[in-house]
């Protein structure tokens, strides 16, 4: 008879006999424990990997991200193609993702302007910067949207050698430098895209002033009255009176309204932002937010607001009819929540049809009537065109003498009921010689009804 720790001796040495039996005997039991170890060993070997990956690149890499809210945004992919373009490389590192920036402006004739610009669209790109190279990843997110515009967020993010990091700031400025160098002596138009302002192809070339010929003191009027208004910021705020001003030049169409308010622009390096209430998708709040947030230094010009409302209800001419109401734009212009530190110019060529509520101070603080050509205006283009003896062969006294024939010849159209536009005789200098361009101007006034 065995004793109970004989007993529990016996059963343990069985056990182990029989685990022995299945663990040392059993191939399948083998199999599964060693494929089990191969797992664990891949499974910690990959993890280590990771972030090994993780903690070299954390020092030895570094990134830098532009969203497209930032200036430099756009700055820095013109500039990345400007790169592409004139710098020799390795073929395969050049962009093979490409986007296409158009911008479109239609104008009232039906005619529409459309630029393109090619860009480096999502994706991954190389480049070569001061010897160092960088990746260059664009992401576009879009599953959420901004809320303002509707565009979907999108990121640039450039990443190098922790120990190239230095090369950043120069390269911001060096894209920052040459877009204000393409802007330099130059007006920027901007039109509205959502609720953003844009810049509408290339910087334009600024045009003289004195280029743009008014009848006497008009133009004199406008360019001193604006000025006035920019020197007096502090005087406005002293007063608590909303700092913002605005214009109206009204007259026949080809009399100078927009040429002259785009030379007033450029003489004090200013822009233009060319808002069109009649665009489809416009409504009073996208209006409201785009007059309060246009581009610092710059004149927000309405073209033909006549045309937009008639009695107060939104018109055009292919029936269509935007959401902005009259009461919203008198609002945008001097409401509670309308923007400050601005100018507004409206140009129309019937004032009749304008509603005095548009019209009174507040909204339009200086209207100025720019008119067919007068006896005074006629002479100045023509001596601007055919002075110093260029046209023709023609001497600078026979210039003067021309001159005065041609105001001589306005002048007896005035009084007869004729009038011609500027723009009509200025297409008149521009092809013929001076003495055909008398002939022609006299011509033309016979002929007026």
């Amino acid at each position: 008879m065995q004793l109970p720790s004989q007993q529990g001796a016996t059963a343990e040495a069985t056990t182990t006999s029989l685990f022995g039996s299945i663990a040392g005997d059993n191939p399948y039991f083998q199999a599964g424990f060693g494929l089990m170890g191969v797992g664990v060993g891949i499974t910690a070997l990959r993890r280590g990997a990771v972030l090994a990956s993780v903690a070299l690149r954390r020092r030895l890499l570094v990134t830098l991200e532009i969203n497209n809210k930032d200036r430099a945004y756009d700055w820095f992919l013109a500039w990345l193609a400007h790169h592409q373009r004139t710098t020799r490389r390795p073929v395969w590192a050049h962009s093979h993702q490409l986007s296409v920036e158009t911008a479109y402006a239609q104008h009232k004739n039906g005619s529409a302007d459309v630029l393109f610009r090619l860009v480096a669209g999502p994706g991954v790109h190389w480049l070569k910067y001061r010897g160092a190279w960088m990746q260059v990843k664009r992401e576009r997110e879009t599953r959420a949207m901004q809320l303002a515009s509707g565009t979907p967020w999108e990121t640039v993010t450039l990443t190098a050698l922790s120990r190239d990091r230095a090369l950043f700031p120069p390269l911001l400025a060096e894209a920052r430098d040459a877009a204000l160098r393409g802007q330099e002596g130059r007006l920027v138009v901007h039109t509205a895209w959502g609720v953003e302002w844009r810049p509408f192809g290339l910087p334009r070339r600024k045009r003289p002033l004195r280029s743009v010929v008014l009848a006497p003191g008009v133009a004199e009027r406008i360019a001193e009255d604006v000025r006035a208004f920019l020197v007096r910021r502090e005087w406005y705020a002293d007063r608590g009176i909303p700092y913002r001003r605005g214009y109206l030049l009204h007259g026949p169409p080809g009399s100078g309204k927009s040429s002259f308010i785009q030379a007033l622009a450029g003489s004090l390096s200013y822009d233009i932002c060319l808002l069109n209430l009649s665009e489809r998708g416009l409504t009073d709040d996208k209006l409201n937010y785009l007059l309060s947030n246009a581009p610092e230094r710059s004149f927000i010009l309405i073209e033909d607001v006549d045309a937009a409302f008639n009695k107060r209800v939104q018109a055009s001419e292919d029936g269509y009819q935007s959401s902005v109401t009259f009461s919203g734009f008198l609002n945008a212009l001097d409401g509670v929540a309308s923007g400050e530190e601005r100018i507004i110019f409206l140009t129309t060529n019937h004032i009749d049809r304008l509603d005095p509520a548009l019209i009174r101070p507040g909204r339009v603080d200086l209207a100025a009537l720019v008119d067919d050509a007068v006896p005074e205006q006629a002479t100045t283009l023509f001596t601007n065109f055919y002075g110093n003896g260029q046209a023709g062969g023609d001497a600078s006294d026979q210039v003067e003498l021309l001159g005065r024939q041609m105001e001589e010849i306005v002048r007896a159209g005035i009084k007869e009921g004729r009038r011609i536009s500027m723009a009509a005789l200025q297409g008149t200098f521009i092809r013929h010689d001076a003495k055909d361009a008398i002939a022609l101007t006299r011509e033309l006034l016979s002929t007026q009804p």
